[in-house]
This record gives structure tokens, C-alpha cells and sequence, in this order.
């Protein structure tokens, strides 16, 4: 793909006198249409967790056509990009996965890839990342960014493990003060942001049970241990267990998603297993979970008679928004969109790796309106026919510029 954002000669952010809403939304209206266009690429053209090689190597030509120095990953799948100076940097991050899933959509830039679409977003976070980091290039060029700003794009988001401990351990939060990041959210409309303080979304762990036993024949289970009500045990009385060992108000919730024992209606098979996910919005109850759930587990096994092993996998800590920082990318959003449109975020049982950087620097995510204004149509995350009203790109570009200029001047951080 050849270099799409290539600024028309004599546009500049500053071409327009007056307040940066009016300049942004000239270089916008300049620049609008190849967003929409590096988007569309994007989204034609998808790559698996930690396969993000091409998408990179474009990231890279791009920022490197406005005047940028990004610098690939080790591996070549994320790019770090630095803009301006000074010791103090406020960060944002964007994903660059796609899910294992088919493209159903009938458009132009449907998949190419078979059972790889950019069903979650990550195609419109990347792009408005990338419009970020094109706008602030042309201020830093007119001697107008009083600081100094990173671009993390970051692989493997999707996956477990994830992409963001090793972008971390890769020195993308050295002398980092602040992050932020948004994500696409279908349930509200191009134009809305959500923002809150506090918990965003959960923690996502997954536990695997598995029982063994002697197995024999169902007329007799008093001569062995029956499995499958060992199982059930498991299934029904873990979690119910569990609810009341956590505080409620840590958000805790454990799901089963896979149960299989046996084939036969009359034989009590010798192994089982029982597969799901724990979530949990608090820090503290998730550091504590694995002990305690591989102990609750142990213990209402014990009685049956089977042997349980317990694998207990972490994934990602719940991302806790800083109430200083959410408070400025409201601001910023507020001044960048109209204060009509910031509204509260819900919150989220899914989980992002957004939050490993939360663990380092305070920071937030707020969630970008994808939906059609007055449709009824969500296409929802995470599905085959996922896309979004392509009017979000410039509203999130709008917002990330605001919350740059926002956070740099702000002492808080």
C-alpha cells in the first residue's frame, strides 16, 4: 500500500487563525477521507495476535512520511513512536489485532484473510491513533506541542498471553507520567464518548478443573467415585461458594463455558473436565483469586472421592481509570465534541490489557461511539458482521488531540 496520508501541499493544523477546534476540524476535513481510507486497508487486510508484521511495517512508513522516528518492536509486530520533547510523557495506546473469526459483510473492504476480521474495533483504534500522531507532528513542526508524546501500538491484545507486558518490558512506559486509550463501542452512537472514574472492566482469568477417578459401572457408584457428580459439584458449587468468600462489592463473577465427562449412559467415566472464566473488578480480589478458588475447588471435591487438578491462568487485571485522568480526557472530550456529548460509561465484564499499563501510571480508556446515529442496528463486538459508522475515526482523533494538549499542560501527572 502506498503512503495515503500524504498532507495536501500547504494544509497545516495552524492554517486556520483562532481556537484548535476550528484548526482541527480544518485538518480534518483535509485528512478525513485517507483515515477512512488506511481504516478500510486495515480492515481488508487483518493479521492474527503477534502476527501483526505488515500492519506495523505500514504504521511505520506512515509516521515516517510526516517526519516521525517510529521504531518497530523486537519482534517487528508493534511500533513506538515519539513526539516532541521533554522529560515528562503522556502515552496512547492502540491495538492492532483481529479475531479469529469470518467477515460476513457484504462491502468493499471486506476480509481478504480467511477466518481473520477485524471484528473488535482495533482497525478504527490503530487508525485514530495513527491521525493522532499525524495532527501532533504538524503542531510540533510549528514549534506548538509543549511536551513530548507517545504512540504505542501495540500486538497481541487478543491473546493470552497478551501483548502489553511485553511492549512494557520492551521500554514503552520509560518516563511515561500518564496513558490513555479508547475503545470502539457499538451501543453508542458516532459522536458519544463514555467516560468514568474507577472500575472500566474486569480482570479475565480462566480456570480448568480436572477430575480423575477410578471409574466403573453406574449401578454401583458407592464402589467408586462418581465423576460427573463430582463435576456437578464443581459446576454448581464453586462459584455460589465463591460469592460468598469475596465481598460483593469487588464485582466477582465465575462462569462455566465447557463440561464434559464420559459417552456412556452407563458407565462412570475415570476423567473429567470443566473449563470457564473468572472476572473480577477489584485488584485486590483478583490477586487473592487463584489461591482462593484452586482451595474452594479442592475442598468440595475432597468429598466426593475424585482427585482434582486445578489450572488456574491468569489474563489481564481490571483496568481501574485514574480519577485525575479521567477527569481530563472528559474535558478534553467535552471541549473536542461538546460537553452534550460525554456521557458515563458503563461498565464492563470483559477484559482489556490495557490494564498491565495501569499498573505502572495512572491513566484511562474511555469507550468511542461506532454505532449509526439513529439506527437500530448495533453490530455488536466479537461478531462476523462487526463495523462502524467510519464518522467515529475524526471523532476519535478529535478527542485524543484534546486529551494530548489537555494532559501535557496539566500538572497532575
Amino acid at each position: 500500500m502506498t503512503t495515503v496520508l500524504t498532507v495536501p501541499e500547504g494544509t497545516t493544523v495552524g492554517d486556520q487563525p483562532g481556537p484548535l477546534p476550528g484548526r482541527l476540524d480544518h485538518w480534518l476535513a483535509a485528512r478525513g477521507a485517507d483515515l477512512v481510507t488506511f481504516r478500510r486497508h486495515l480492515h481488508a487486510h487483518p493479521e492474527p495476535s503477534h502476527h501483526e508484521f505488515e500492519t506495523a511495517a505500514l504504521i511505520v512508513r506512515e509516521l515516517t512520511a510526516a517526519g516521525l522516528k517510529p521504531e518497530l518492536l523486537p519482534k517487528g509486530n508493534g511500533v513506538l513512536c515519539d513526539i516532541g520533547t521533554g522529560d515528562r510523557v503522556i502515552a496512547f495506546r492502540a491495538d492492532l489485532d483481529a479475531l479469529p473469526l469470518p467477515d460476513i459483510k457484504d462491502v468493499p473492504y471486506r476480509s481478504t484473510v480467511d477466518n481473520v476480521t477485524h471484528a473488535c474495533g482495533h482497525d478504527v483504534h490503530t487508525t485514530v491513533l495513527l491521525g493522532l500522531g499525524l495532527a501532533l507532528a504538524e503542531l510540533e513542526r510549528e514549534g506548538a506541542l509543549p511536551g513530548r508524546i507517545r504512540l504505542i501500538f501495540q500486538p497481541g491484545e487478543e491473546s493470552i498471553p497478551s501483548g502489553a507486558p511485553e511492549v512494557i518490558a520492551a521500554g514503552a512506559m520509560k518516563d511515561v507520567a500518564a496513558i490513555f486509550a479508547l475503545h470502539c463501542y457499538p451501543q453508542l452512537p458516532a459522536g458519544l464518548v463514555g467516560v468514568r472514574s474507577g472500575p472500566f472492566t474486569a480482570a479475565a482469568d480462566m480456570v480448568e478443573v480436572t477430575l480423575t477417578g477410578p471409574g466403573g459401572h453406574t449401578a454401583r457408584p458407592h464402589l467408586t467415585a462418581d465423576l460427573v457428580h463430582a463435576l456437578g459439584r464443581v459446576v454448581v458449587d464453586v462459584p455460589a461458594l465463591l460469592d460468598r468468600r469475596v465481598d460483593p462489592r469487588a464485582g466477582v463473577s465465575m462462569v462455566w463455558g465447557a463440561v464434559h465427562a464420559g459417552e456412556a449412559a452407563n458407565a462412570i467415566p475415570g476423567t473429567g473436565y470443566a473449563r470457564g472464566t473468572v472476572r473480577i473488578l477489584n485488584r485486590e480480589a483478583w490477586r487473592a483469586a487463584p489461591d482462593l478458588i484452586t482451595k474452594l475447588i479442592k475442598d468440595v471435591v475432597a468429598a466426593t472421592g475424585a482427585e482434582a487438578e486445578v489450572t488456574y491462568t491468569r489474563g489481564v487485571p481490571p483496568v481501574i481509570n485514574d480519577r485525575m485522568a479521567s477527569a481530563v480526557v472528559a474535558g478534553a472530550a467535552g471541549a473536542a465534541l461538546g460537553a452534550d456529548h460525554v456521557v458515563e460509561a458503563e461498565i464492563s465484564m470483559g477484559g482489556e490489557d490495557f490494564s498491565f499499563y495501569l499498573e505502572h501510571v495512572p491513566g484511562a480508556m474511555i469507550r468511542l461511539g461506532t454505532g449509526t446515529p439513529g439506527s437500530d442496528i448495533r453490530h455488536d463486538l466479537h461478531r462476523s458482521d462487526f463495523d462502524v459508522d467510519e464518522r467515529c475515526i475524526g471523532h476519535g482523533v478529535r478527542v485524543m488531540v484534546h486529551t494530548a494538549l489537555a494532559a501535557l499542560a496539566t500538572g497532575a501527572f
